[in-house]
């Protein structure tokens, strides 16, 4: 099975190709300011990555697995070689395919994320989507208004919505799985596969005001990406390409030209 993508800037096959992959939670809309961005220079191809946006279902949800689903694509597009950007997840999907086919690598662009174990951090969140599963909402509003009760960040509340649709019954559900996300919440917080020391051309980007890159994490990135570099957006978070986009933009163009 195929990913669903969407193809955006040049032609592929007359510039660079560059994949966006989203995050938790998310889909392909989500790299969509980036995308933009590119498109001036760059054939663009966003995925919904599986078990979300309208991408399929799967019970198997673990890096290896979806990196390879980004290699599948690869092949379909007869694409050879792109440069890779993920935000979050989808920047460790984005570093697993690096492991398993460097040879398919121009760049490698990680968006606030390392190459480590995490720790649990989206109780409230999936509480909060399981909350307006059940409850069968009849609007966005009224979904809204469920989350408040375990989310308070207006944002983060917004951003979750945006994957709230209607059905072919006309009935309001999330377009990610939430029951298999939720079972292999445990994969998805884990560490990537790291066989060996990737020696492609990698940039980090961390949000000064986010905890998701560390000190500490320095020995593990430095370890499975030997060429890495890292730059600091300065008054970003986790989401720092929608909270400081001219500056993440102009990051990541700068790394890939």
């Amino acid at each position: 099975m195929l990913l669903n993508y969407k193809l955006s800037g040049q032609p592929i096959g007359s510039a660079e190709p560059v994949v966006l992959l989203h995050g938790l939670f998310g889909s392909l809309e989500n790299l969509n300011i980036i995308a933009r961005a590119l498109g001036e220079s760059y054939a663009v191809i966003n995925l919904d990555l599986r078990n979300h946006g309208l991408s399929f279902k799967s019970d198997v949800m673990d890096y290896p697995s979806m990196a390879q689903d980004v290699l599948n694509v690869l092949e379909y597009l007869n694409i050879e070689k792109a440069h890779l950007v993920g935000h979050s997840m989808g920047g460790k999907v984005a570093m697993q395919v690096a492991m398993l086919d460097e040879s398919k690598i121009h760049k490698l662009v990680v968006l606030d994320i390392a190459p480590v174990n995490y720790h649990p951090r989206h109780g409230a969140i999936i509480q909060a989507l399981n909350e307006v599963a059940s409850a069968q909402v009849t609007s966005r509003t009224e979904a809204d208004t469920k989350m408040k009760a375990f989310i308070e960040e207006q944002g983060v509340r917004g951003f979750l919505l945006k994957s709230l649709a209607k059905d072919e019954l006309g009935k309001f559900n999330w377009r990610f799985n939430l029951t298999v996300i939720e079972a292999n919440y445990d994969k998805i917080i884990s560490n990537i596969n790291t066989t060996h020391s990737c020696l492609c051309d990698t940039l980090f980007l961390k949000g000064n005001n986010s905890d998701y890159i560390v000190a500490e994490h320095k020995d593990a990135i430095m370890q499975a990406f030997s060429n890495a570099r890292a730059k600091i957006i300065q008054g970003a978070g986790h989401w720092l390409h929608a909270e400081k986009p001219q500056a993440v933009n102009r990051s990541i163009i700068d790394f890939i030209q």
